[in-house]
């Protein structure tokens, strides 16, 4: 087999599975897109509840938006409530720092290990 061939089916194969990698993007299922949309709503109705990104306090209503408008951006590389989690309300993307939450008692919380007792919760069916 001459090289020139060998090279051309090879780069056609690389493109190929490029293609396909492409086209294979992940989504969350329809019970984890449930399970995110729940969340999302249980956060935005925690009115006692401050959430705090990069020093700033925010409101439960302005926090669940920021983590809409995160998975509405990186929805295609989520695939379960864990990844939304860990991937639009855990931690910002421009710093990396951590987000956290203040309950309506003070304390401190980060807001991963916050969220995925919330996410236990609903997924047994207590919320």
């Amino acid at each position: 087999m001459p090289t020139s061939f060998r090279f051309l089916r090879t780069a056609l194969l690389a493109l190929l599975l490029g293609a396909v990698a492409a086209l294979a993007q992940a989504t969350p299922s329809a019970s984890e897109q449930k399970l995110i949309d729940a969340l999302i709503l249980r956060v935005s109705n925690m009115k006692t509840m401050t959430f705090m990104r990069n020093g700033d306090e925010h409101s439960a209503a302005d926090a669940a938006k920021h983590m809409k408008a995160k998975f509405d951006h990186f929805k295609d590389e989520i695939v379960t409530a864990e990844d939304f989690i860990d991937r639009c309300a855990s931690r910002s993307e421009m710093t990396g720092k951590p987000y956290q939450v203040k309950l309506h008692n003070g304390a401190v919380k980060d807001a991963q290990e916050f969220l995925n007792a919330e996410l236990r919760t609903l997924r047994k069916g207590n919320g």
